[in-house]
């Protein structure tokens, strides 16, 4: 923990105030706000295009916000890139991971910052380091992997997101940004994967969920942010909303009940051929 944080330990890990995104005329991101605390999941919900890829990029450092503010710890700022959000602490995860799948697990563990030993031409990679250290911090995340030898193409997708919540954990995120890790898995995969993110939230990370799957928000969320159409419709506690509230509002709220009395109303169509069909 930073002695930030250790100072003040009710600053938010991020907040995002107001904060919008345009690209020429089209509107991707308006007024949108945003606090991730250690130890709590956030969870943002939406359907495609709703807004929730731009507000990845911007929390991740790819795309910088045009309007609001953006503060890290309290201090406000603009992420200039990837690199300068891990820098502050900040991992995203993505839906398609950028694994190297013929390469085992350790190495996808390390890599772009494999340790090394020795020095000048004895200057080699530390395999034996990066091998215990994958399999100890897998393990400390409570995955018990068989072997970290094994091509990392060969785990399940669960089993590779898991691993990529633990690599960012190693390499000291404070905020670990999710981006539908669940949306091309199972049943008992997403279960794996949750189980991962709650563990991530137990280590004292704040975590922002992106997902559209409100049954999977709302089994770790703590916080509930509804975008649609690049706009914020809803910011709720979890002690204030219910699974099935969640899930209508997702779904549409009112306008699936606008939609379900005008199907009520619409009259039956006559069959064709029918002995009133004349």
């Amino acid at each position: 923990m930073s002695e930030k944080n250790s100072e003040q330990p009710n600053v938010p890990l991020v907040e995002l105030a107001g904060v919008s995104k345009y690209y020429g005329n089209i509107r991707a991101l308006e007024d949108v706000s945003l606090t991730v605390n250690a130890g709590d999941i956030t969870c943002v919900l939406g359907d495609n295009g709703a807004g929730k890829s731009t507000l990845i990029k911007i929390i991740a450092g790819l795309h910088q916000h045009d309007a609001g503010s953006f503060a890290v710890e309290g201090e406000e700022t603009k992420l200039a890139n990837p690199r300068d959000a891990l820098n502050r602490g900040i991992a995203t995860v993505y839906q398609d991971l950028a694994v190297v799948p013929l390469m085992p697990v350790w190495r996808n563990f390390f890599l772009g910052s494999e340790p090394t030993k020795g020095s000048g031409p004895f200057k080699r990679l530390d395999v034996d380091f990066m091998r215990r250290t994958t399999h100890a911090e897998l393990l400390r995340m409570g995955i018990d992997l068989r072997d970290v030898d094994q091509p990392i193409g060969t785990l399940s997708g669960g089993e590779r997101q898991c691993v990529a919540i633990a690599r960012a954990v190693y390499f000291g995120a404070k905020v670990l940004v999710l981006d539908e890790p669940t949306a091309a898995l199972g049943v008992k995969q997403s279960g794996v994967v949750l189980k991962y993110v709650a563990a991530a939230r137990d280590a004292g990370l704040g975590v922002v969920l992106i997902t559209h799957n409100p049954h999977h928000a709302y089994l770790v969320g703590d916080h509930f942010i509804l975008l649609k159409r690049g706009a914020m419709f809803g910011s709720h506690a979890r002690d204030e909303i219910s699974l099935d509230e969640l899930t209508r509002q997702m779904a549409g709220g009112s306008e699936l009940d606008d939609l379900r009395h005008e199907l009520e109303r619409a009259p039956a169509p006559r069959h064709l051929g029918g002995p009133d069909a004349a």
